[in-house]
């Protein structure tokens, strides 16, 4: 007899649904991808619906529904919030009451009042448990893992109250032993900064951090001097006078900008100038410093050569890469939905392990399979699809197929691949993923500028086959979910000419740095995929026959969506993001379109249709 659990995360941000069985990850997917609405919060009905039907199960099947976070924790903490700052944020406060007395308070109702939609036979409301916020991170990191004991640590912006805890993972058990409240949060503080540079807060932090190398960190010690008291163990306060997101509608306040000589940008009016990329340089390298503490610490303390990261600041590849050559831990494991979306997965995992108490399996690499989880489509569904939308598309065998899309990719063309099933986090991982030849010096501004709709400053990462990666990176572990940023090896640099080193800012970025530019960040840098036969045996043929044409066994990879647009779910979202970009080809499964051969009259204007993040 096997054991079911559906694991959701909803109503903030990143609603997801995962589904486990008998300990083991058979589906999870993002709300958003099927709604199109980028971070979508609602209850995740098509989530669900999807990940049930991936198992073959009926809702009434499930054993176990497990959400991510306890709703009453998070009430407590918003009235002693409001209670401690009184009577600053009354606006707030009368906002936010009414729809937590209507809706939130009452979640486990409102749950299964959405729940008994999938399902009329479901009827038991006791199947509901509920998780709290950090449990639910710590668990997707350290359960997914390959090891047996890790300290897991996890930073964010707020769950209930906790903003920062440390745990210790021993093989079917995790504990949460240490923790920082709320307001004190280094997540809310480089979101703070997000907000302060004109960044859309909860999706545009990892602009913040592509922007920093543009700039020099000028302001370092007037933010630790300043806005955070951090301690030597990594632990820390924020002066709150600085900031006005504990019962304000903005994060910072008029101090905030006094402190630094500046106000608020306007996002999408005001120029992003030298003083925003040195403001980005500074908090980038305050957020390596806490964590580098806090890792230093904990290394310390518990002797224990492993660690695994969750929570969405878990999401900064850079800090990552800074743990990683500080050699602090042997091996570090981050779980490619750190965000809230990846609590849906903890939740499930750690009612499995923690409260039913079943043994742990640990696989290699991880539990993950290469975070593959979403949909996929059968070769003869993808033709029917063609078929309905009309499209014009040649069939191939698949060798014919990676033949055609490597040649594409050697004559520098932006390709659309749709493969597989659908990643289970933010990054794109070589299934749903716009590709192109990483040694063309003009491909990243014609993918930021002509099919991104973006800004020209973000850097693209680079695929590159795992066995490769130490012959054109400094980086001597995996990294298949793109959280790792190391440097590009020094025998494919470029050296810059003298003028070329006086540049600051923006005019860093049409220079040519290395063998494989358009990968290459304006400090050296990449934030790289390594690619396994084992977990995606498609991408990886591709780039191996990508190599044989080249001797490059690199391809630029990035998200398949433009600007706003969550990543594509679908054969449909797929063909429409192609015919309203600048992209040359389509791959889906077998099928090659050219984008030349289309109707025109399926073109679409897709430049302002999704909501700028």
């Amino acid at each position: 007899m096997t054991t079911s659990i559906l694991g959701i995360s909803a109503f903030y941000h990143d609603s997801a649904a995962a589904l486990i069985v008998d300990g083991k990850i058979i589906a999870a997917a993002q709300e958003e991808r099927f709604t199109r609405k980028k971070h979508d919060s609602s209850y995740p009905e098509n989530a669900v619906a999807y990940v049930l039907n991936e198992a073959n199960l009926k809702l009434s099947d499930i054993d176990y529904i497990a959400f991510y976070e306890k709703p009453f924790l998070k009430f407590e903490r918003l009235l002693e919030t409001y209670l401690a700052f009184a009577p600053k944020g009354f606006k707030s406060f009368s906002m936010s009451m009414p729809l937590w007395l209507k809706d939130k308070l009452f979640q486990k109702r409102m749950l299964f009042d959405e729940l008994k939609k999938h399902d009329s036979n479901f009827k038991d409301e006791n199947k509901i448990y509920f998780s709290e916020h950090h449990l639910s991170h710590a668990a997707s990191a350290f359960y997914p893992s390959p090891f047996d004991e890790a300290v897991v640590l996890t930073l964010d912006g707020v769950g209930e109250w906790a903003t920062t805890t440390v745990g210790i993972g021993k093989g079917n058990n995790l504990e949460i032993l240490k923790e920082i409240h709320f307001p004190h949060s280094v997540g809310l503080l480089y979101s703070a900064f997000t907000y302060y540079t004109g960044f859309k807060v909860n999706s545009g932090e990892y602009k913040l951090m592509g922007l920093a190398p543009y700039g020099e960190p000028k302001y370092k010690d007037k933010i630790l001097n300043n806005l955070i008291d951090l301690k030597e163990d990594g632990t820390f306060r924020l002066n709150m006078s600085y900031f006005n997101y504990a019962t304000g509608l903005t994060m910072t306040n008029k101090k905030f900008s006094d402190l630094f000589g500046f106000p608020v940008r306007k996002p999408e009016k005001d120029l992003l100038t030298q003083f925003h990329m040195d403001i980005a340089a500074s908090i980038q390298e305050v957020l390596e410093e806490i964590f580098l503490r806090l890792a230093k610490s904990l290394a310390y303390e518990y002797k224990i050569s492993n660690i695994c990261l969750a929570g969405g600041v878990a999401l900064n590849c850079v800090a990552n890469g800074k743990l990683h050559r500080s050699r602090l831990f042997k091996n570090i494991w981050v779980q490619p939905a750190a965000s809230d979306a990846g609590g849906a997965l903890g939740a499930a995992m750690a009612l499995w392990h923690k409260e039913l108490n079943k043994d742990r399996k640990i696989s290699m690499p991880d539990q993950m399979k290469g975070s593959y989880l979403g949909p996929q489509y059968k070769q003869e569904e993808i033709e029917k699809e063609l078929n309905k939308i009309g499209a014009v598309f040649e069939k191939l065998t698949e060798n014919d197929m990676i033949e055609k899309t490597a040649q594409a990719l050697a004559e520098e063309k932006a390709i659309g691949w749709f493969q597989g099933r659908m990643e289970f986090g933010p990054r794109a991982l070589g299934g749903r993923s716009i590709i192109a030849d990483p040694r063309s010096p003009t491909m990243q501004k014609k993918l930021n500028l002509k099919v991104k709709y973006r800004e020209s400053f973000r850097p693209f990462a680079p695929s590159v086959l795992y066995e490769q990666v130490s012959n054109w990176f400094e980086l001597d572990i995996d990294s298949p979910y793109m959280l790792l940023v190391a440097d590009i090896k020094k025998n494919i640099r470029m050296e810059m000419s003298n003028e070329e080193k006086k540049l600051f800012g923006i005019d860093k970025l049409n220079i040519v740095r290395s063998s494989i530019p358009s990968v290459t960040h304006v400090d050296y840098s990449a934030r790289i995929q390594t690619v396994h036969k084992e977990t995606n045996p498609l991408y990886h043929n591709l780039i191996s026959k990508f190599n044989e044409l080249t001797k490059c066994p690199v391809i630029i990879n990035t998200s398949f969506n433009v600007r706003g647009e969550p990543i594509v779910c679908s054969v449909e979202d797929a063909f429409k993001c192609f015919m309203g970009t600048k992209l040359d080809m389509l791959v889906c499964g077998n099928f090659v379109l050219d984008k030349n051969k289309q109707n025109p009259k399926l073109y679409e204007d897709y430049k302002n249709k999704y909501s700028l993040d």
